[in-house]
């Protein structure tokens, strides 16, 4: 969703309307890509992404009926904590580490999200709109801190604590937003990912034409890719009386983990980083 040009809000401060200049963002573009530790945004990052989706719900769900939950959240915590501690032990953007993070977030977010509704009693309206709420909160002290929220400026220490947060809190929002409309619209897990799908062709095509920038467009879809890829993983998943396919969470999360092994392995051999930076 985003390109050179207009990626990356003016670092030194001014107004997030202002965009750099062509020129500008051409000479920056090699440093930044050197010093940020994530990927550039092509449709190998919206692959990769809808497919962390897809596996993190129905990993979550084979993990939690299949074993005690609070062993399955527990388990989720830890793989989730060991994940982000490699991704910041290292000094630039890995693949298999950046995505493997990806994923942690992707199955501990859905169980927490899940874990409101299904242990606390909270409907998905709600626990939506808390997801939603506590996200614009983080955005707004990324901003305030760091003027800039765009993904190619995650190049200290606290700007990728932001940056976590943040990615953490769109899959529980994600996951908050694809029950409600499977469930509490009773749209069910196809329609809703037919939803989804259309929702974000629509954004895009709202920014292609220069109607939304391109910060706002890539977290916007960000955000929607978490409940279109786990409603088409649970559709593939779910038995025909919940109107799936009836594949079983096991075998759609083995496919899908093939999957993103495969593209990662890709990634890894043809998108190779620049030289790594120390961070401050």
């Amino acid at each position: 969703m985003t390109n050179s040009r207009q990626q990356d809000i003016s670092r030194t401060g001014g107004s997030s309307a202002v965009l750099e200049p062509g020129a500008q963002a051409r000479r920056l573009a090699p440093a930044r890509r050197a010093g940020a530790k994530v990927p550039e945004i092509t449709a190998w990052f919206w692959a990769a992404k809808v497919l962390t989706t897809g596996m993190g719900e129905t990993t979550s769900d084979f993990m939690v009926h299949h074993m005690d939950p609070a062993v399955a959240l527990g388990l989720g915590g830890c793989g989730l904590a060991a994940s982000l501690v490699l991704q910041f032990g290292i000094r630039r953007y890995v693949p298999w580490v950046y995505w493997l993070a990806v994923v942690m977030v992707s199955v501990f977010g859905t169980m927490a999200a899940d874990a409101v509704h299904v242990v606390l009693g909270v409907p998905y309206l709600l626990s939506a709109v808390f997801f939603l709420i506590a996200l614009s909160v983080v955005f707004l002290l990324w901003y305030r801190s760091e003027r800039t929220l765009s993904i190619h400026s995650v190049d200290t220490r606290r700007r990728e604590t932001f940056y976590w947060t943040v990615v953490l809190a769109t899959f529980a929002l994600g996951t908050a937003t694809g029950d409600l409309t499977a469930y509490s619209l009773d749209l069910g897990y196809l329609a809703s990912g037919v939803v989804f799908a259309a929702v974000i062709a629509g954004a895009g095509l709202w920014y292609w034409r220069g109607g939304l920038a391109a910060i706002p467009s890539f977290w916007f879809v960000y955000i929607l890719t978490r409940p279109l890829g786990a409603s088409f993983a649970d559709w593939t998943a779910a038995s025909s009386e919940r109107g799936g396919l009836g594949w079983g969470t096991g075998p759609v999360s083995l496919g899908l983990a093939a999957g993103m092994a495969a593209l990662v392995t890709y990634l890894s051999i043809a998108g190779k980083r620049n030289a790594p930076r120390h961070f401050s």
